[in-house]
């Protein structure tokens, strides 16, 4: 008798332990790079987890999760599934070989093949081959407020001049014309994403890379035009932080933000009433030249050696459909690569058309180096500039720097 209750224990206890092992083998992590989007992307992910009890899908998004995907990479430590923007940190996983190629996937199609394009053109020798499936589309350009606008008789500016005369009437009224945020010095690439496809020579990414071409001799007047915007900003700009230039904005200091849809989420959150919309940033005096900067702002990608690929596949799948794409751009006043969802919200409607017609440029600095940190040479850039600098000779220093460290960031 004695045996048989401890052969039936043992059986309870090795059942036990094959469950537990089985509930790790199925839980699949997704690794997302973006902070702002992680209720909405729990809130689908709790979803799909509810129609599949076999598996659980666990969210990791790190602070710093570049630098530490980076780490991962060296370690060959893989997430299952990964949600990134399409820039240089996709570009660095995907030309390490590590990810599965989903062209020839049922959910590839339903994709607007403008932003697989994109994809392609950040894949390592531009290979025509989806490794990121493009889910999400921002963009960045002239946020404003619009009752303030209607207040002070303003209309949207189509040309640098008009945007100059904007700027002066908002002074003459008292009023200030922005509110930058550069304490957080990534909020300063806004401004430079939005100018430099507009102004920078044709070619410059690919001519740049070969060493064919410099910042110094390419990029002076967007160098010049970015001093002209950050003197118009508040007296403490570079000491604002993201978050608190947000709410300031949403509760009506300052007439116009430069930044990109991702922040308009904050502003309602701050002031449900805020009336706000979005321009192209009008860099050129040819209003045929500005284009609304957008880019991927989701792709997904899955480990080609994930024990847990085809539930990666399904996954990705379920985020595609329809009614789930449109609760994400919903949230995130956003737009989607999916065909068939448009985003409806008034407060990105100044930009609609140019998206719906196709006149975007895609962030340049999706196209450069990982180790390339523009955003701190900005950073400094605007210091010496608060700092009194000459700007003659700030500006040659700068693109000094910009192509010193571009070059250092420039290898295989």
């Amino acid at each position: 008798m004695k045996r048989k209750v401890l052969l039936a224990l043992s059986a309870i206890l090795l059942g036990g332990m094959l469950l537990t092992g089985c509930g790790k083998s199925n839980e699949i992590e997704l690794f997302s790079s973006k902070a702002e989007n992680k209720e909405i992307l729990q809130q689908l992910v709790d979803e799909f987890n509810a129609e599949h009890p076999e598996t659980k899908i666990v969210i990791s998004a790190p602070a710093d999760a570049g630098t530490v995907l980076k780490t991962r990479l060296a370690k060959n430590d893989i997430p299952d599934i990964l949600a990134l923007g399409g820039d240089n940190n996709y570009t660095e996983v995907q030309s390490a070989g590590v990810l599965e190629d989903l062209s020839a996937e049922n959910f590839t199609s339903q994709v607007q093949e403008s932003y697989l394009q994109m994809v392609y053109d950040v894949n390592a020798d531009k290979e025509q081959a989806a490794y990121g499936i493009p889910y999400a589309t921002n963009a960045s350009g002239v946020l404003y407020n619009v009752d303030k606008f209607n207040e002070l008789g303003l209309t949207i500016p189509t040309t640098w001049d008009e945007f100059l005369d904007v700027i002066k009437k908002i002074e003459a009224a008292g009023e200030q014309p922005f509110v930058l945020t550069y304490k957080d010095n990534w909020t300063g690439l806004c401004a430079w994403n939005s100018m430099a496809p507009d102004l920078q020579p044709e070619g410059f990414t690919d001519a740049r890379q070969a060493g064919t071409t410099t910042f110094a001799e390419t990029h002076q007047e967007i160098a010049d035009k970015y001093l002209e915007i950050i003197s118009h900003g508040q007296e403490d700009f570079m000491g604002t932080t993201y978050d608190d230039g947000n709410k300031a904005f949403a509760n009506g200091q300052g007439v116009m933000m430069i930044n990109g849809n991702w922040a308009i989420n904050q502003f309602k959150t701050a002031n449900a009433d805020f009336n706000v919309d979005m321009f192209a940033f009008p860099a050129s005096n040819d209003s045929a030249e500005n284009y609304v900067t957008s880019g991927v702002d989701v792709l997904f990608a899955a480990s080609k050696d994930s024990k847990n690929l085809d539930v990666a596949k399904e996954f990705i799948s379920f985020m595609l459909e329809e009614e789930n794409a449109k609760t994400y751009i919903d949230n995130q006043f956003a737009f989607s690569a999916v065909k068939g969802v448009e985003q409806e919200e008034t407060t990105v409607a100044g930009v609609k058309s140019d998206i719906a017609a196709g006149k975007v440029a895609n962030f340049p600095d999706h196209y450069y180096p990982a180790g390339f940190d523009l955003a701190s040479l900005l950073s400094e850039y605007s210091l010496n500039y608060v700092n009194g600098m000459d700007n003659i000779e700030n500006q040659k220093s700068f693109l000094a720097n910009c192509d010193e460290k571009y070059d250092i960031a420039n290898v295989d």
